[in-house]
């Protein structure tokens, strides 16, 4: 089993080194290879950016907690029986 796994392996590396990989170095133009890099922008309006958009999802979190503290009691009052005790103990004491 061993000699099978390792055979295999040697088999797949040998295809792999056998693969044609595209020419990339051609696909770059001229007007590419000769344009000016991109401006560097300052990094603090980008953070004061991303800092806003905390503040907002902070204001709309402390708008959902009510309506998600009303879910939360409505999903605990129907976890409760569905019928009464009183009016099960009722129903049994009638089917026996």
């Amino acid at each position: 089993m061993r000699l099978f796994t390792s055979s295999l392996l040697l088999g797949l590396a040998v295809a792999a080194g056998c693969a044609q990989f595209p020419e990339l170095d051609q696909r770059i133009t001229p007007e590419l290879a000769n344009a000016q890099p991109p401006d560097l922008v300052p990094l603090a309006p980008l953070i004061a950016q991303a800092d806003a958009a905390q503040a907002g999802a902070a204001t709309a979190q402390a708008d959902l907690d009510p309506r998600l503290a009303a879910l939360r009691d409505r999903a605990a009052r129907l976890r409760g029986p569905v019928i009464p005790p009183s009016i099960r103990a009722r129903m049994l004491r009638g089917v026996r």
